[in-house]
């Protein structure tokens, strides 16, 4: 029990497995030199799933951190910016048909909360819109900085939509090239086992025995490792999140070097679930996320037909390459067990709605790079507070999620008046729906220092969604002066921000150029 940590081993790749092999391998490196050694196994015959396209603001630091230019990524995985979602349809209320979720915190919330003044100014626009003037950025479909601004700088907060699968490819080239990751190609068809009931090593499909003293299981919905060797089986959250299958299209552009791209992801609510639509600089990617319990693939496709024929009239929406994805909602009831830790997809997946799958890849990355056990007998103590961060995380997402469907009281499908029922409400949204009627959300409602979730997002999407209180607050006096003060300022920049920064589309054909010159190309 008082093994050392020397070999680290991640089976499967994709952006789950090259994006933990590389932060785990930059963490180790900086620390211990080169006392660890990180090796991937990936799997030849396993396809891509490829839609998860979207990242948050975090990714910029994680890849800051693994020591990957910014011009690279954008270059090479046919990259834009994201600087939140935009929610269309999700109300019942018609006048609350579209609403944003920014990145962008709202100014002075530190210290005042925006939401008890806004409301008592009777809601004099949206509430985004009153205080950030990235709202008015993304309407406009504006950049999120100028073209020579530094790596990973901004104007206003910005996450990336990419091709996930180029995304990961570049992450190999970074871990083998400049991490000294050691890549293998192999299927693993099982597990040896110490005495103890470790893995001692994994089992390739040629007879090869891998050793190692951690197993990061990326094996995707498999989860060959932590599923199958350990039999952890999934929470399921089908009773909250209805959503289990999504059908997936590419649509390019009519015109790839002038068409707008949108400055955040859309989502269109639908009579039985929702489309994303992802702006990437020659393609977008779009996709139906639906319940199988109340629709079905082939209604589902002839919506997405639809919507695409609506958004892009130039294509052909019957010319284009449909791929049905089906999963289980919900997440691993443990998810590092012994000397192995699932990441990515084997730790649980539920519908994109807010991009958090690749969000939780950099939080289980991260802290098993910093935390890396020494030895056998620490790692127990890794593990227990790994699975208590993770079921935290996991309960606050879908719990959030869960709100962009109550919020709005829509009820006009079977879909939504399910979602409208209280027994599938968990009990801490409940709870805090109930005080939200007296009060507006703030720290206190995501008190954690590393929630993915801050109480701005909820803000965000509560008063979006057209939320009334029963009972509202007054506007507390004493912050009044500075809460008018920042929705003027808010305005104010706004306007100046729409004269200064470039298109979406400009500055991502101004990055494309490989001869940039400026900040951008320096670094």
């Amino acid at each position: 029990m008082t093994r050392p940590t020397r070999k680290v081993v991640v089976v499967g790749g994709g952006t789950a497995g090259w994006l933990t092999a590389n932060v785990v391998a930059s963490e180790q490196r900086e620390r211990t030199g080169d006392a660890v050694q990180v090796t991937l196994i990936e799997a030849p015959d396993v396809p891509a799933i490829g839609v998860g396209e979207g990242t948050w603001p975090s990714m910029r630091s994680t890849l800051q951190r693994i020591g990957l230019a910014e011009d690279e990524l954008l270059r090479a995985c046919d990259a834009s910016f994201k600087q939140g979602t935009r929610f269309r349809g999700w109300s019942g209320e018609e006048r609350q048909g579209a609403y944003c979720h920014p990145f962008s915190w709202p100014a002075e919330y530190a210290s005042v909360n925006p939401a008890a003044h806004w409301l008592a100014r009777n809601r004099p626009a949206p509430f985004a819109e009153c205080v950030t003037p990235q709202a008015r950025i993304i309407e406009l479909g504006l950049a999120p900085k100028q073209p020579s601004a530094p790596h990973y700088a901004f104007t206003v907060n910005y996450g990336y939509h990419l091709n996930a699968i180029k995304f990961a490819e570049v992450l190999r080239g970074h871990a083998t090239n400049t991490l000294g990751v050691a890549h293998m190609q192999g299927t693993v068809q099982g597990a040896s086992t110490h005495p103890d009931g470790d893995i001692a090593a994994v089992k390739l499909n040629n007879g090869q025995l891998v050793e190692g003293d951690l197993f990061v299981d990326c094996t995707g919905l498999r989860a060959l490792l932590l599923g199958g060797h350990f039999e952890r089986g999934l929470v399921s959250a089908r009773r909250t999140l209805f959503n289990d299958a999504a059908i997936a299209a590419q649509v390019p552009y009519a015109n790839p070097e002038a068409d707008p791209i949108a400055s955040a992801t859309l989502a269109t609510a639908q009579a039985d679930g929702w489309i994303w639509d992802i702006g990437l600089g020659s393609r977008r990617g779009v996709g139906y996320v639906f319940s199988q319990a109340h629709t079905d693939e082939e209604t589902a496709t002839l919506a997405l037909h639809r919507y695409i024929s609506a958004t892009s009239p130039a294509v052909d929406a019957g010319a284009l390459t449909f791929r049905a994805i089906r999963f289980e909602p919900g997440h691993r009831s443990e998810f590092w067990v012994r000397n192995c830790v699932a990441v990515g997809l084997s730790a649980g997946f539920v519908e994109p709605l807010e991009a958090s799958a690749l969000a939780l890849v950099e939080q289980a990355a991260a802290i098993i790079g910093r935390q890396l056990p020494r030895d056998r007998r620490i790692m127990d103590v890794v593990a227990k507070r790994f699975n208590a961060k993770m079921r935290h995380h996991w309960e606050r997402i879908i719990e959030f999620l869960k709100l962009h469907y109550v919020a709005g009281g829509r009820n006009d499908t079977r879909y939504w008046r399910d979602h409208q029922s209280p027994d599938t409400c968990p009990a801490g949204l409940c709870e805090k729906l109930t005080l939200w009627q007296q009060q507006p959300p703030w720290h206190e409602d995501a008190p954690l220092l590393d929630e993915l979730f801050p109480s701005a997002s909820y803000q965000y999407v509560l008063y979006g969604l057209g939320f009334t209180p029963r009972y509202p607050m007054p506007s507390d006096g004493r912050t009044r002066e500075r809460a008018e003060q920042a929705f003027r300022q808010t305005h104010e920049r706004a306007q100046e921000l729409a004269r200064r920064l470039p298109t979406t589309r400009g500055l991502v054909n101004a990055l494309a150029r490989p001869a940039a010159q400026g900040p951008m190309a320096q670094g």
